[in-house]
């Protein structure tokens, strides 16, 4: 992590949790994709009046009122729409980390259905609005908002593209601004995909800025430092001369509060989404642990025990995702709903995750590949993995106590997915094989960190 990120991460992560995150997403992000952004997009209705749009590139939205213009009406442009963002596309590593976090609020100014389709893959609901009938709309069971403020692919002839459609933004999608503006104050945005040449961001953000007297929120958008390494870069003079155009445009987006992140090359962008998902599963605990018998400690002990970690995970901010596993459950969700019910301003039941196992299958699937696949979906909400106790009544003899596989295949799983993996040794059982095992693997010391300390001290306050 670079320093000059270590606000951004704090920023984001924070704004993430406490459900005032939204993500704007501009051409860009879809250009990765594989779809065209607004150059590539308008250089075919360019041609067609005769310009060139390598010459244009910054007068874009006049490139389109120029062709309604010339041929009396827009069945061309949205005849190219259709055209351009109907075909198939590969969802970019970018669009799934951010469907993949909490993230509840999406603008974009894009035509295409990536991101609806990227929260769709991830198993979220997304309420779509794109026009302005559909604002007082609310899809049920919806978990994220995906406002196209722009219009949508499947509507090309209500898309914004034209002069005419923004001179005429305020009038016609008024009540988007009107949303997009009470975004503004409460929500930190993240802009992602807006480049120089995009037409869409001044647009946007000066009448919000107008609207709102400049009392906006801070907000942050990534930006691709001007490097002399660059291909674009012609000579030392070319360099200097881009550079102080590059610093001049930053300084001007301080005028509507927006902070940049400055990334040497796009990828990089990837990089730092990745880190982000990583830290916020760094705060989600996954326990895993299965208790017919307590030996060597009393039942009472045990679930004192297991009501204390519960409740201190809780306390320290971090979120419980638990199986309700036999013997076990119980005494997580005791622990956490104490906690969490003694200071309700401060701790939230978001904080516990409950997704008991079902015991019998009913559908097509055999039980074994059905828990296989809701193990791995628990796991995957975390970023540590505790492993407590690990046995079970022998099905062939209910006189017979063994180690539980279940643990261990969580175990399996929690460990090819990354998580941080802290079996406790004094429960015995599954839990004290898992012990010998990682004192052993290389996995294990290279995953050491302030988060596994922490964890550690913990334990060390628990069993006293």
């Amino acid at each position: 992590m670079k320093d000059e990120h270590k606000s951004f991460y704090r920023d984001f992560i924070k704004a993430m949790q406490d459900n005032n995150l939204a993500i704007f997403a501009g051409a860009g992000l879809s250009k990765a994709a594989g779809f065209v952004d607004w150059k590539g997009l308008l250089e075919e209705i360019a041609d067609d009046l005769g310009l060139e749009i390598d010459k244009e590139v910054h007068d874009l939205i006049a490139i389109a009122q120029f062709h309604e213009n010339s041929y009396g009406g827009r069945s061309k442009l949205n005849a190219k729409i259709l055209q351009e963002f109907s075909q198939d596309a590969e969802l970019t590593e970018n669009h799934k980390i951010l469907a993949r976090l909490p993230i509840h609020t999406y603008w974009t100014t894009n035509y295409d259905d990536l991101i609806e389709t990227s929260l769709r893959d991830a198993k979220r609901i997304a309420d779509v609005k794109h026009s302005i009938s559909q604002l007082s709309l609310s899809r049920p069971r919806r978990d994220a908002i995906v406002y196209k403020m722009h219009g949508d692919k499947s509507l090309p002839g209500d898309a914004v593209i034209t002069k005419s459609d923004y001179e005429n933004y305020a009038t016609d999608k008024g009540p988007f601004i009107t949303a997009l503006s009470g975004d503004l104050v409460s929500k930190l945005f993240v802009f992602i995909g807006f480049s120089f040449a995009d037409p869409n961001l001044d647009y946007v953000l000066s009448r919000v800025r107008i609207n709102l007297r400049g009392k906006t929120r801070h907000h942050y958008y990534f930006i691709k430092r001007v490097l002399r390494i660059d291909p674009d870069i012609i000579d030392d003079a070319d360099f200097e001369y881009k550079s102080k155009k590059q610093a001049l445009f930053i300084q001007d987006l301080k005028r509507f509060q927006l902070q940049p992140v400055y990334v040497d090359s796009y990828p990089e962008i990837t990089s730092i989404l990745k880190e982000i998902e990583n830290l916020y599963k760094k705060c989600t605990v996954f326990i895993s642990g299965s208790a017919e018998e307590y030996l060597p400690w009393s039942q009472l002990q045990a679930q004192q025990f297991i009501h204390k970690l519960s409740s201190r995970l809780i306390q320290e901010s971090f979120r419980i995702v638990n199986g309700f596993g036999w013997g076990i459950g119980s005494a997580v969700i005791n622990g956490a709903l104490e906690r969490i019910y003694s200071k309700p301003e401060k701790y939230s039941e978001d904080q516990l995750i409950v997704k008991p196992f079902p015991q019998f299958g009913t559908g097509e699937k055999e039980l074994d590949e059905l828990w296989h696949e809701y193990r791995s979906s628990m796991i995957e909400y975390s970023g540590i993995a505790i492993f407590i106790f690990g046995n079970k009544k022998d099905p062939s003899d209910s006189t017979k106590i063994i180690k539980a596989d279940g643990v261990d295949k969580e175990f399996r799983i929690a460990k090819a997915k990354g998580l941080f993996l802290i079996p406790v040794n004094a429960t015995g059982w599954v839990s004290a094989d898992l012990t010998e095992e990682i004192k052993k693997d290389d996995y294990f010391l290279s995953k050491k960190s302030d988060t596994y300390q922490l964890m550690e001290k913990l334990f060390v306050i628990l069993i006293a």
